[in-house]
Parts: structure tokens; C-alpha cells; sequence
């Protein structure tokens, strides 16, 4: 009895089996009583497949797999008995020409780890979950997901910390990591972890950005099941997971999916369509149901069986533009002579409605640097439907602004306010991710401006202005302690910097910012309206300082934000407010546990008729150089 049925094949061919992990790749069974591991493959244009692997020596003869009808199809079967979990294999493919090519299995939950590329054979379907907490309550919040806070740790597991002295890379494992990083994502108040390079890559310098195992958590770190206990501890923590997810290209290692069975299975045939010239890399053809199916099929595993929370999808403008870093000649018009990819389009608006319609809470990210419309539009308004858009516009000016000599920032003061004026258009989220501390740019401490203490100072207003500007957040490890290097995917982070005071006190500063956040629902609930913001003084360029309002949706407990960015002290310093009312001071950059000087200063300051910034009240508060001040009322 063929275990991928008539039934399967259909769906299949038409790009709507959701189930496909359950069927292709290698699964243990029982076939007549016996036990063993039926193995399923995709491969229309081979001759010939034979299952090789450590339980038959690697013979290459020894296990040729049957195809099934309809052969244009080109589903290749085998039930090999007495074959165990944990076991190495390979498909061995003789194409119609007479080549021999030596294949992982695309539809692995498992695999060698590297240098090997063999996969290997897991069973993924035994492990118990106890989340169901929190499975419920992410369902409840299907309608008012862009109501919650979200505030994203960006986590490189191989990097964020080592075992000291051990023989081999000294990687914590998955369950070295719940016990380590959510404990500490969890006091530093963080709502979320994003996991970059989950899904299996062959090389460790491409980050997990160029995959081969699309349903595979990468044996770095430990088998499947300890991958699932980690998603498990988090949710029982109430920390949510997000994982790097990379549709938009796969790389042409030999055992990989590059030219599968001899011919252009997975990319587009044509080398204009289906090869990234700048990255030396393959793209998917999003034309063919079965290949679409593939990629579905991983975002399902994740999100259904994994239980992940969402994925950030990587480098979706490449995917969008045919000419996406080509030049004339490297690449072909659509239908309608322009450089949009009508397929991947729809591929896009299939799988974001899927995903999140079957999923209600989760969250499908878009990676997306240009300015495509309604990235996060409804379908039924020709968007994509994703959740969220990277602000990749914000955070170029943030940085090109926080780099800037004080003296300078007068000039470019619209840097810092220009993303109010587009908010609206999409659903964002403000990223300082992994992307811009490596290749030369610098850390973030190391962008500012100054010597010493002026670094910091200024990197803890903008850290305030980022948290207090509308959009959800992500900072990427490291940066919420300041690390002096770059960021290197073969050692840890610079821990050791914590017993420094003033990487210390950013530590704290960022951890106050985030509960702050967390705390006061004036700073997520109305992230894209102007409900939800209000300008008390754009325009202060000369002093370089910004004041804005935070506004909740039932109107209570605004927050009002002042930030100063330059490294001069203005006692006298007055600020209009919306009302006469009292306004507490939650937040002071010169407090002592953020290395301030620690003056004595009143903790509650009453609004007076005094015009200031437009307003018949306001409020005289003494600013520090670099000061930021948050009050609620």
C-alpha cells in the first residue's frame, strides 16, 4: 500500500497540500507488522532513485525505489525494513542522461551535522506539549494582534553564548538555550525571540540565509525534539519565537536542492529568472504548484507543528523584482514588460492569508527595503498580506542621524521625523538588527558620535527615541549592552563588557525602556494611526531636541517623551503639554542606575499657564546634555 495515495498526489499538484512534511521525506512506519521507514520522493526527471545510507552500508544498489502512477508525476516510494531513527541516508538519482547525483532529502526533519550532508531519519510526531496556555491566548488576539506589545530579541544561537574550553564549537544546544536565554530575555522584558538560522544550512558563514534543509531544525544545535522543547519552555514563559524563513533563493551545494534531478526542478529553467548573480544563489520558480507546495508546506511545519509564533521572511524585494540586482540582459519582463514577478506576487498573497487564516495570532514578517505598496495590506486591496514590514526607511535615517557630530544634527533634524509622515501606510516595525553591526559598519556603540560617556549618552536617547516612536521593535543581542566589535557569527558575545559600569547601566537602560513599553499599552496600541501620536515640537532643530505624546486607546496614562540630542545641559528647559494636569516622571536618563549624576529632582511636575510650543501649558523640566525625560499623565 503506497503510503503518498492518489489523494496526496492531487493535492499536491495543485499547491494545497498542507500536510506534505507528513507524507514526502522519510517517516518510520510499520508495514505489515514490520518495523521500518517509508521513504517518499519528488523527482520527475530521474531514470532511476535508490535509498543509500548507514543501514545498508551505502550500496548503491541495494534500494531502488519504486515510482508510482501516474509516472509523469514523478513520486518516487520505498519501505525499508529494520531502518531506525537517527539513521544517514541519501537518494542517489541516475538522471536521463546517465549522471549520478548524490542528494539530501528536501523534506529531511533531519540531518548530519555538518561538514556531513548526509539527512537523516527522525520522527518528529512523539514529543508532548504542554503550551496549550498559550496557544489559546495567542488565538484570542487574531483580531487585535496590532493592539499587542511586541518587542524582539534577535538571536543568533550559535553566537549569543558559548561553553568555555570544550573540543568542539561549544554551541549551546536548544535545551542549554532554554535555560539560559529566556530567563534572560524574560527579565529584560523582551515579549519575543527571533532565530536566525533554524532551518539546516551546509555553511556557517552565510548566517542561515542560504538553506538546504527547509524542515529541518539545524542539527547545530540538537535534534528535533530538543528544537521543540525550547519553543515549548518559551510559550510556558510567555515569550513568543519567530524564525528567519528564506524563500527567495537556496544555494547550488551539490547535495542541495540546485538542478534536484538533473534538471531545473526547484529554480526557474531560465538562468535570467532563476539565478541571483550577487549572491551566487538559485530562486525558486513560483510558477510551479509543486515547488510553491514546498515552501507552504515549511511555513505550515514551523508555524503548526513547531508552533512558532510567525516567520520574518527574508529579502522578499528580491522576490518581488525580476531585476532585482541584475543589470540589462540578467533578467526577463513579465507578460506586461515591467520588473515585477506576477508569481511570486501570488505566491505572497497564498501563503500570508493561509498561514495566518489557519493560524489565528500568529505573525508573517516581510523583509521588504523598498517601497512596494501595501506590503501589509489586505489581499482583497491587491496587498500582500503580511502582518508587518520591516522599516528599513526609518532605520536608515535613525542611523545616518544618531551618526551624525551634534553639531551637525541641527541640519538634518527631518531625518528623525520624516517616518511619521508615511507611518500610516503600513504596519511596521522599527529594526537595528544583525544586518547593520557586521561588514565594516560598526557596532552600534561605535556609530556614535564623541568619546566615552558621549557615546553611551547618545546611544540611550536613541534607543528612547526608538522606543517611543510608533512601530513595534527589535533590537538585535549585543546591542542592548552596548558591544564594542562587530558582530562574528564564530564567537560569543563580549559578556565580559557587563562588568564594565557603563555597559552596565545601557544594560539597564535598555531593560527600563522595554518594561516601560511593555507596561503601557499608550505605546503599542495605536502604533499605525495618529490616534496614536501627537507631535508636541517637531521642529526644534536648533536645539536638536524632539517631544511627542504616546496615547492609549481608552485615552488613559499617556505617555509624554523628550529627548535631547546634544551634549549641552539646558536648565531652563520648558516643554508644552496638552493639558493641566500632573505629570510624573517614569523615566530619567540621569538616574544613577543608568550612570547619570542622580540630582535630586521632583518626581511630579504640575502644568502652568505658560505658552510653550504652541500650548497655553506647559512644564519646566531641567535637561540633561543627551537628556531624555518620559512622564506619564
Amino acid at each position: 500500500m503506497a503510503n503518498f495515495s492518489e489523494l496526496d498526489r492531487y493535492l499536491f499538484g495543485q499547491a494545497t497540500h498542507y500536510e506534505i512534511y507528513r507524507k514526502l521525506g522519510a517517516h518510520p512506519t510499520d508495514e505489515y507488522g514490520i518495523r521500518g521507514v517509508c521513504f517518499d520522493l519528488w523527482a520527475p526527471n530521474a531514470a532511476r532513485v535508490w535509498v543509500i545510507g548507514s543501514f545498508n552500508g551505502w550500496d548503491e544498489g541495494a534500494n531502488e525505489m519504486k515510482r508510482l502512477e501516474p509516472e509523469t508525476m514523478g513520486i518516487f516510494e520505498l519501505f525499508i525494513p529494520g531502518v531506525e531513527e537517527g539513521d544517514l541516508y541519501k537518494y542517489l538519482i541516475e538522471t536521463k542522461d546517465g549522471k549520478r547525483l548524490y542528494k539530501a532529502d528536501p523534506y529531511a526533519n533531519y540531518a548530519e551535522l555538518r561538514p556531513g550532508t548526509a539527512s537523516a531519519v527522525a520522527d518528529i510526531e512523539h514529543f508532548k506539549w504542554s503550551d496549550a496556555e498559550w496557544m489559546k491566548e495567542r488565538a484570542t488576539h487574531k483580531e487585535d494582534v496590532y493592539e499587542q506589545p511586541l518587542a524582539i530579541y534577535e538571536v543568533h544561537p550559535g553566537s549569543w553564548m558559548r561553553h568555555p574550553g570544550r573540543q568542539d564549537d561549544g554551541f549551546y544546544s536548544y535545551r542549554d538555550l532554554a535555560k539560559s536565554l529566556i530567563p534572560y530575555v524574560t527579565e529584560m522584558g523582551y515579549s519575543h525571540i527571533e532565530l536566525m538560522g533554524i532551518c539546516e544550512y551546509p555553511y556557517d558563514g552565510s548566517w542561515g540565509y542560504q538553506v538546504t534543509g527547509y524542515y529541518a531544525p539545524t542539527s547545530r544545535y540538537g535534534t528535533p525534539e530538543d528544537f521543540a522543547y525550547f519553543v515549548n519552555e518559551c510559550h510556558r514563559h510567555k515569550i513568543g519565537v519567530i524564525l528567519d524563513w528564506v524563500p527567495a533563493h537556496f544555494p547550488k551545494d551539490a547535495h542541495g536542492l540546485a538542478e534536484f534531478d538533473g534538471s531545473c526542478l526547484y529554480e526557474y529553467a531560465d538562468p535570467r529568472k532563476g539565478e541571483h548573480p550577487d549572491w551566487g544563489t538559485k530562486i525558486f520558480d513560483y510558477g510551479k504548484n509543486e515547488v510553491k507546495n514546498f515552501l507552504i508546506g515549511s511555513a505550515l511545519l514551523w508555524v503548526e507543528h513547531y508552533h512558532v509564533d510567525g516567520l520574518r521572511v527574508d529579502a522578499v524585494a528580491s522576490m518581488l523584482y525580476l531585476d532585482y540586482g541584475k543589470e540589462a540582459g540578467q533578467w526577463v519582463p513579465n507578460q506586461y514588460g515591467d520588473n515585477k514577478n506576477l508569481e511570486a506576487i501570488e505566491f505572497f498573497k497564498h501563503i500570508n492569508t493561509l498561514v495566518l487564516g489557519r493560524n489565528p495570532g500568529a505573525v508573517m514578517i516581510a523583509e521588504e527595503s523598498t517601497a512596494w505598496p501595501k506590503v501589509t495590506g489586505p489581499v482583497e486591496d491587491d496587498g500582500l498580506n503580511f502582518s508587518y514590514k520591516w522599516n528599513m526607511g526609518w532605520m536608515h535615517d535613525f542611523l545616518d542621524y544618531m551618526k551624525l557630530d551634534p553639531y551637525f544634527r541641527r541640519d538634518n533634524h527631518h531625518k528623525m521625523t520624516f517616518a511619521m509622515s508615511y507611518n500610516e501606510s503600513e504596519k511596521y516595525i522599527l529594526v537595528l538588527s544583525h544586518d547593520e553591526v557586521v561588514h565594516l559598519k560598526c557596532s552600534m556603540i561605535n556609530k556614535m558620535p564623541g568619546l566615552g560617556i558621549d557615546k553611551f549618552r547618545n546611544l540611550m536617547a536613541g534607543y528612547a527615541f526608538m522606543m517611543g516612536h510608533p512601530g513595534k521593535k527589535l533590537l538585535f543581542m549585543g546591542q542592548e549592552f552596548a558591544q564594542l566589535r562587530e558582530w562574528s557569527e564564530e564567537r560569543e558575545l563580549d559578556w565580559f563588557l557587563l562588568d564594565n559600569p557603563d555597559h552596565k547601566h545601557i544594560q539597564n537602560w535598555v531593560k527600563k525602556l522595554l518594561h516601560i513599553y511593555r507596561k503601557n499599552p499608550a505605546l503599542y496600541e495605536l502604533d499605525s494611526s495618529w490616534g496614536g501620536f501627537e507631535w508636541i515640537n517637531a521642529n526644534d532643530a536648533d536645539r536638536s531636541i524632539y517631544s511627542f505624546i504616546r496615547k492609549s486607546k481608552d485615552g488613559k496614562n499617556q505617555l509624554l517623551f523628550v529627548c535631547s540630542f546634544t551634549p549641552v545641559a539646558r536648565p531652563d528647559y520648558r516643554v508644552g503639554v496638552p493639558a493641566k494636569k500632573t505629570y510624573k516622571l517614569i523615566l530619567d536618563s540621569d538616574s544613577e542606575e543608568f550612570g547619570g549624576c542622580s540630582r535630586q529632582r521632583p518626581q511630579s511636575y504640575k502644568a502652568v499657564e505658560a505658552e510653550c510650543d504652541g500650548r497655553p501649558y506647559s512644564i519646566a523640566y531641567p535637561l540633561e546634555p543627551y537628556g531624555v525625560a518620559v512622564f506619564r499623565y
